[in-house]
């Protein structure tokens, strides 16, 4: 890898060339701690062979690092390394539902902040009482994809609704959907004629989210009925890119997944994924426990969780698939 960024015209395709180094600064970085963790792991043998003292802390140290470069190697997937969209939907129920798709979001971006990734809302629908009806998130960072895949699927609230009279215990629903942002030379045609395109106003929260000009942009493929909105940017036509990209990426995966799907079913390996199957519960009465019902990770703390110390069930996940 190293060799073909020597090459004379390796930067010619400006788009590959940034593909390649990062790929390089990602290897580079694992081998650095790799020979690190040789070092550290050498002098703590040599010290116990003369007879020094080792403290126990200096070895769960180098243990934690041994399992960190470990996990590091569960990211192998072919789109891991790639940024990606992020997307929260409410189920039904109405404002509750809304509601808790806007704490989901909270949560996520509380959880980006505070593990080094960057984020953009794209777009953003507020709730007609309170929440958000929809949000989509562009977020890059080292291996983004490769983690918050493991996100994808329908989370479950059970709690004491405050927006009941009457004080009742209600349960609500919200999906979350990842997409990696594939290179911008995917091979998807989409035809004009498949297109339908709106133009409205903005109706985010405001702030950091969103433009308040009359510029967003919702782009409907027919024969997928595959949705996707930007009201990002100011100008019309940037949403309207911006837009395009994110449904050649949508398409471009669900080709990729059917492939995969055939791929199982030809080799005998195929089986029942819904797409709707919900992967984690956050109860906050009448007892307080979130429980990964894929891994069986739990934590009785959902307020840390919804505050975003979400990365446990993300590793314990990962961990599962190895």
């Amino acid at each position: 890898m190293q060799a073909e960024t020597s090459k004379s015209d390796f930067w010619e395709d400006v788009g590959h060339a940034n593909k390649i180094y990062q790929q390089l600064r990602h290897i580079q970085k694992k081998l650095n701690v790799y020979h690190d963790l040789l070092e550290q792991i050498q002098l703590l043998k040599e010290l116990l062979a003369i007879n020094e003292e080792v403290s126990v802390e200096d070895i769960d140290e180098v243990q934690r690092n041994v399992d960190e470069l470990e996990f590091d190697t569960l990211l192998n997937g072919p789109y891991d390394d790639a940024n990606c969209y992020l997307e929260i939907h409410p189920g039904a129920g109405g404002t509750e539902s809304c509601d808790w798709a806007s704490m989901l979001m909270r949560m996520y971006e509380r959880f980006l902040q505070k593990n080094g990734f960057t984020y953009k809302i794209i777009d953003e629908q507020a709730g007609d009482e309170a929440g958000v009806k929809s949000v989509t998130m562009l977020i890059e960072g080292d291996y983004a994809y490769g983690y918050l895949k493991e996100e994808a699927g329908v989370h479950r609230l059970v709690r004491i609704s405050p927006f009941d009279a009457n004080k009742r215990r209600h349960t609500s629903f919200a999906s979350v959907t990842v997409t990696p942002v594939f290179d911008e030379d995917i091979n998807i045609e989409i035809k004009d004629e498949d297109l339908k395109i709106d133009v409205y106003h903005s109706s985010g929260a405001g702030g950091q989210s969103v433009n308040t000009s009359n510029s967003a942009v919702r782009i409907t493929h027919l024969p997928t009925k595959t949705v996707v909105t930007c009201q990002t940017e100011r100008s019309q036509l940037r949403n309207k890119e911006i837009a395009m990209q994110m449904l050649k990426n949508k398409l471009y995966q669900k080709e990729q997944e059917e492939k995969e799907k055939l791929k199982k079913e030809v080799n005998g390996t195929a089986q029942a994924i819904d797409f709707g199957s919900q992967i984690r519960s956050y109860i906050l009465e009448p007892y307080k426990l979130v429980k990964d019902h894929r891994s069986k990770y739990e934590s009785t703390d959902p307020d840390k969780v919804l505050d975003g110390d979400i990365m446990p069930f993300i590793k314990s996940s990962l961990q599962m698939k190895k």
